[in-house]
Parts: C-alpha cells; structure tokens; sequence
C-alpha cells in the first residue's frame, strides 16, 4: 500500500501522543510521564478534529495512539471509533499495567484498533522490569497474548543500548513465542529520563544492525529500526555481497519529518517525539498544512542540506540518519548522526563526537546468540 509514498505529501506514521499521564515511571521514558493527566491535553472534541485532519492525508492514513498511557483516557475507545470511522488505521502503544486486561484490550480491538504494540526490553520479567524501574513484564506478557486471543496483530517494541543489548537474542526468541507481527527495535536517543542510560558504541550498533538483518530472512515476523534508518545501509551493503533482504530495497527511509510526525499531548508538531521542536499546534493549523509546508519538516526531507558526513554520504536519500538523534547531540536536526560509524569515501570533514575513537561497550560488535 506504501511502497510508492510519497513522504512530501504524507507521513507512513503520525503519532498522536494523547496524554502523558503513566502509572509507570520507566527510566528510559521519552515522555518523562506523570501519573495525572495535563489540564490542557487536547479535548475530546479537538481530538476527533484531529483525526479528520489526519484522514485528509490519504486512505488509510496509519495513526499511533501513544503516551504515556493511553487508556488514562476515558474517551480513548470513543477516539478509536472515530478514527476507524474516518477510515485511518488505528493502532496504540499502551503500558504494561494492571489497567490493560483482557477486557480492555477486546474492548479496543471491538472499537477498532488494527494493532497493538507493547513494549518488551527484557526476556525474562527480572530483567524486563529491572530496566524498567517497575513491575510491568507480568501485566505486557498477559496483555500480548490478550492481543492474540482478540485477534488484534502484535507488535513488540524493544529499546536498544548499553543494558539492553546483551538480552537481545533471548528478546527476539520471546517475540516469536508471542506471535509478534512485527519487532520494532529502537535505539536510544538522551531526551527525557533516557538521558541517564548508555547508548550502544557506534560499532557495536553497526553488529546489531547486520544482526538484526539476519533475524529478519530466519523469522516470520517482520523487524524494523526505530531512530536507527542506518539499518537500511547495512541491508544495502549487504545485498551488495550477494544478501537478500527487502527491506533494503525500498527506496526511501521513513525518519523524523520525512514520513513521521508525531502530536503531543498539547497539539504541538514535531517531527518525532525524540526531536522536541514544535513547527506549529493543531489547535491553530491543520495537521496536513504543518507537515506538507512547515520550513522545519521541509528541511528535514531535504537530505542534500543535512550537514557533517550525512550531508555527504551516498546513502543520505535511503538513511539520512537519525534527525533526532542529531538534534539531541547538537541542537541541529540536519546535523550528523553520531551513531552510525559509516564515513563516506573521501569526507575529511568533522566527525560526530562518538566516533573519534571512543568505545563504551567492549570490542563485541553484536549480541552473543
């Protein structure tokens, strides 16, 4: 349905992050959650206005309800109706909390909901909930097969760096015991209380990707980077040296302002919600208008003005690296991608700080299986 996008024109994802309010209080939280709701979320009202705004974007239009925790709403099953209505592709991120039960979820799969992605970063609930700083893996793995029994396709989100990367072959054997469509691997980026953990090395990223690749032509289940497009590269690479993989030939990468764009709680526009810099609020401008003609969404889809070695590199229309991470690490999201350890043929120019010979994480370049 996607293959011939065209991210000028439309996002393959808008996130619409209803609320920030969270029973958890997860290290790595982007959202930095609370555990009461903001008074100046968007209502109810704004939020189906919302959502027929997104539905002018195109059939189908993929919309990620995201949090905090989303079903701290009490409209949350009357949104998804809407949207369904509307026609959009409902899917949610909810947290792992005694709130999500089986009723629940077969009430959202009944209003709507076409996926469901939860987050597992441990194989095991002393690690998963260890990581997390709270007791969550009972309540996701209930929930997950919760998603199977109500027929709702699964995804499972998994957050990659320092104490994380290790556990990644016995996560990916947990993906496929949950029946998980898709396996969405997503690589740190310091914004909210993920500034406090360690990021992968950028060579040990570089054996996770080509890992990763390998667990995407032996499963059933999909796998996709998150804040990681180099992924695409090392697939090209690879299927340069006689590799099969599909992923990497697509034409374009999906990154932050070129094919995403996320709506926060309050109805600012980002780009992403690792890269916290608002182009508008869709209380005063559609979110169609933000993303088609906002001057920072166009400078992101403009990978021949990224400056640094991504403005360089031959692979900067297929990766362009991430955005957010860029802004997080210099305050310019067209600046380099200080996880991707590639640098082009013949680029002399400066090099991110990460890649000047520091090593944070031994000389193992992928996850032991």
């Amino acid at each position: 349905m996607f293959d011939d996008l065209n991210t000028d024109r439309r996002p393959l994802v808008l996130v619409w992050e209803v609320t920030r309010a969270c029973g958890l209080a997860c290290r790595h939280c982007r959202a930095d959650a609370r555990p009461r709701r903001h008074p100046d979320e968007l209502t109810t009202a704004e939020g189906k206005r919302l959502l027929a705004d997104a539905a002018e974007f195109g059939d189908g239009q993929l919309v990620v309800l995201s949090g905090g925790d989303p079903l701290a709403r009490d409209d949350l099953t009357e949104l998804v109706a809407h949207g369904d209505d509307l026609g959009l592709r409902m899917t949610i991120t909810p947290s792992g909390t005694r709130s999500l039960t089986p009723e629940r979820v077969r009430d959202l799969g009944d209003a709507g909901i076409a996926r469901m992605a939860l987050s597992l970063d441990g194989p095991t609930r002393e690690r998963h909930d260890a990581f997390r700083g709270e007791e969550s893996y009972a309540d996701t793995v209930e929930a997950a097969r919760a998603a199977r029994d109500a027929g709702i396709p699964l995804q499972v989100n998994t957050t990659v760096c320092a104490d994380t990367v290790d556990d990644l072959p016995a996560i990916r054997d947990r993906v496929r015991e949950l029946g998980a469509v898709l396996w969405s691997v997503f690589f740190l980026v310091p914004v909210g209380r993920g500034r406090v953990l360690d990021p992968v090395s950028p060579d040990r990223a570089e054996g996770v990707m080509a890992w990763l690749h390998e667990v995407s032509n032996e499963e059933r289940f999909g796998v996709k980077t998150t804040e990681a497009p180099f992924y695409r590269r090392v697939g090209i690479e690879r299927a340069g040296e006689g590799e099969t993989d599909g992923a990497a030939q697509r034409r374009g990468g999906i990154t932050a302002g070129r094919g995403f764009a996320f709506v926060s709680h309050t109805g600012e526009v980002y780009p992403s919600g690792f890269l916290p810099e608002s182009a508008g609020d869709v209380r005063d401008r559609s979110v169609v208008d933000v993303y088609r003609n906002a001057e920072l969404f166009e400078s992101l889809r403009d990978p021949d003005g990224f400056s640094g070695k991504c403005g360089a590199c031959e692979f900067r229309h297929v990766c362009g690296g991430s955005r957010s991470r860029a802004y997080a690490a210099t305050g310019d999201p067209t600046g380099s991608d200080p996880l991707c350890p590639y640098v082009p043929e013949g680029y002399d120019g400066p090099l991110p700080e990460r890649q000047r010979g520091e090593t944070t994480d031994g000389d193992r370049p992928e996850p032991a299986d």
